[in-house]
C-alpha cells in the first residue's frame, strides 16, 4: 500500500528509507518544541499547552503537505515569523496575541487565494534558473553559519561581527567531532549516518561537562509525560485588530506575507533541488499543490494557537538521508504527535548534537555552485549576493530579495531587459519598497 500510494519504487526509495529519513528530518527540527513555546510565551500567551499545540501544528500540516504533494517537506511553526509575531505585533504594537492569531487566520486566506490563483507557483517557476541555485546555496551556508553557531565554533564579537569560540571547551570540540563523524558516515555511505551522528554526540554527551558545572546532554527527572491541554489557545483567535486599526493590521498582514513567502520559496526550491523533483528547466512540477497545503497548514495554526508554519529547511536532512517521497513527512508528523508523551526525552538532546547534521547539510547543499554560470558578470553577481546575503542578514527572504532587485537592475541596465520576464521586474519592485523602505517613509 506503501509503495503505491508514496510511489517508492519510481523514487528510486524504499519504506525504511524513508521512514529513516524523517526520522532524521525531526531529529534536526525538534528543537522547535522548545524554542517556539519560549518564544511565544513572551508574547503573553499561556505557557501550558504551547508544546502541545506546537507538536499538533506541525504534525497536521506535514501530513497535509505529505498527502497532498508526496513531497519529502516536514512543516511547522517558522522560526523569525514566530519572533515577529510575539515581539513585533503583540510586545512592539501591543496586539493582544488572540487578535495577533486573528492577523495570522487572514494572513492564511491570503496565502490561499494567491496559490489557487496560481500567483505564487508563478513565482517560484519565473525565478531564473541560476538564482534558483544561488537560493540553494544561500541556504546551505545559511542553516550551515546556524549549525556551527549552536555547536559554539563560531560567536559574536563586538568588533568583528562573529569570531571563533571557545575551540578547547570540551562541548565545542565535541560539536566538531560530530561534524566530522557525519562527514565520515556520509562518505561511507553508512545507512542512517546523520540519525547516527545526533544519537552518538547525545549518548556521549552525557560524560561530557558543559563548562557550567554539568555535563551536555541533561538526563530529566522522567521520560514520559501526558500532553498538556490546549484549550487556552485553541480557537482563540479574534479579528478585532482588523477592525479597529485596519492600516496597521494590512501592513502587519503583509509583512507575513512576504516573509513567509519567499521563506516558502526558498525551502521549496531548496530541498526538492536536492531531491532531484525539480524539472530540466528549473522548475517545481505540483508546486501549486505544495502551496496550497502550506497555505491550509497556516489556517490550522491559527486556530490551533501559534505564529505561522512553513515549511522547514531541515527537511534537507532527510533528503540527504535518501527520504523523496511524502513518506517522510507521514513519519515525522507520527514523531511529533509520539513526542508529546516523550517530551522530557526530546528536549534531552543537546543542539550541540544536532548542530553537526546542519553544518553538513549546509555542505551538501552548497555543492550546487557547480551548477552557476560564473564567467558572465550579469549571471554570477545577483547569484553571488543571494549566497552571501543569505547567511548575513539572517534572513532567507531578504537574501532573495536583495538579489532579486540587483537581477532587474543589472539585466534593465545591460542590453536584457526583454529577455527578463515581467514578473522578475514586479518582484523586484515589491522586495526593493520592503528592504529600502526608509527611503519612502522618510
Amino acid at each position: 500500500m506503501l509503495q503505491r500510494f508514496f510511489k517508492l519504487q519510481a523514487h528510486g526509495t524504499t519504506v525504511g528509507r524513508e521512514i529513516q529519513a524523517g526520522c532524521t528530518t525531526f531529529a534536526a527540527m525538534a528543537y522547535i518544541l522548545a524554542v517556539n513555546p519560549a518564544i511565544l510565551a513572551a508574547a503573553g500567551m499561556p505557557v501550558e499547552g504551547l508544546i502541545t499545540v506546537t507538536a499538533i501544528s506541525a504534525a497536521v500540516s506535514t501530513l497535509i503537505m505529505a498527502f497532498s504533494t508526496n513531497f519529502p517537506l516536514a512543516v511547522a511553526p517558522g522560526m523569525g515569523i514566530n519572533a515577529y509575531f510575539a515581539y513585533t505585533v503583540c510586545l512592539g504594537l501591543g496586539v493582544p496575541w488572540q487578535q495577533a492569531l486573528g492577523l495570522v487566520f487572514i494572513n492564511g486566506l491570503a496565502f490561499l487565494a494567491l496559490s489557487l490563483s496560481g500567483i505564487r507557483e508563478k513565482i517560484i517557476n519565473v525565478i531564473p534558473f541560476q538564482l534558483k541555485m544561488a537560493i540553494t546555496c544561500g541556504i546551505g551556508l545559511f542553516i550551515a553559519f546556524i549549525g556551527l553557531k549552536n555547536g559554539g565554533i563560531i560567536t559574536a564579537h563586538a568588533e568583528t561581527l562573529v569570531t571563533h569560540g571557545a575551540l578547547g571547551s570540551p562541548p565545542v570540540l565535541l560539536c566538531f567531532a560530530g561534524i566530522l563523524l557525519t562527514i565520515v558516515l556520509m562518505v561511507r555511505r553508512v545507512p542512517g549516518g546523520i540519525i547516527l551522528s545526533i544519537l552518538t554526540i547525545t549518548v556521549v554527551g552525557m560524560f561530557v561537562p558543559d563548562g557550567q558545572g554539568g555535563r551536555v546532554t541533561q538526563l530529566p527527572d522522567h521520560f514520559v509525560s501526558l500532553p498538556a491541554s490546549m484549550s487556552d489557545t485553541f480557537m482563540q483567535l479574534n479579528l478585532g485588530y482588523f477592525r479597529a486599526d485596519w492600516v496597521k493590521a494590512t501592513t502587519v498582514v503583509l509583512t507575513l506575507l512576504l516573509i513567509a513567502l519567499f521563506d516558502n520559496v526558498g525551502t521549496l526550491i531548496g530541498v526538492t533541488q536536492r531531491a532531484g523533483l525539480l524539472d530540466k528547466n528549473g522548475n517545481l512540477p505540483g508546486a501549486g499543490k505544495a502551496l496550497v497545503a502550506d497555505s491550509l497548514g497556516v489556517i490550522a495554526s491559527s486556530i490551533f494557537g501559534t505564529s505561522n508554519v512553513v515549511s522547514y529547511i531541515e527537511s534537507a536532512s532527510g533528503v540527504e538521508a535518501g527520504g523523496r517521497t511524502g513518506l517522510v513527512g507521514v513519519t515525522v508528523a507520527l514523531l511529533f504527535l509520539g513526542a508529546l508523551f516523550f517530551t522530557p526525552v526530546i528536549q534531552s538532546v543537546p543542539v550541540i548534537a544536532t548542530a553537526p547534521a546542519l553544518v553538513v547539510v549546509g555542505i551538501f547543499m552548497f555543492q550546487s555552485v557547480a551548477q552557476l554560470n560564473l564567467e558572465d558578470l550579469r549571471e554570477a553577481a545577483p547569484a553571488f549576493i543571494i549566497i552571501l546575503a543569505t547567511p548575513l542578514t539572517f534572513s532567507i527572504a531578504e537574501g532573495i530579495g536583495l538579489g532579486l532587485v540587483a537581477y532587474a537592475i543589472i539585466h534593465l541596465t545591460t542590453g536584457r531587459a526583454r529577455q527578463t520576464p515581467w514578473l522578475v521586474y514586479v518582484l523586484a519592485a515589491i522586495f526593493a519598497v520592503h528592504l529600502f523602505r526608509e527611503l519612502f517613509t522618510a
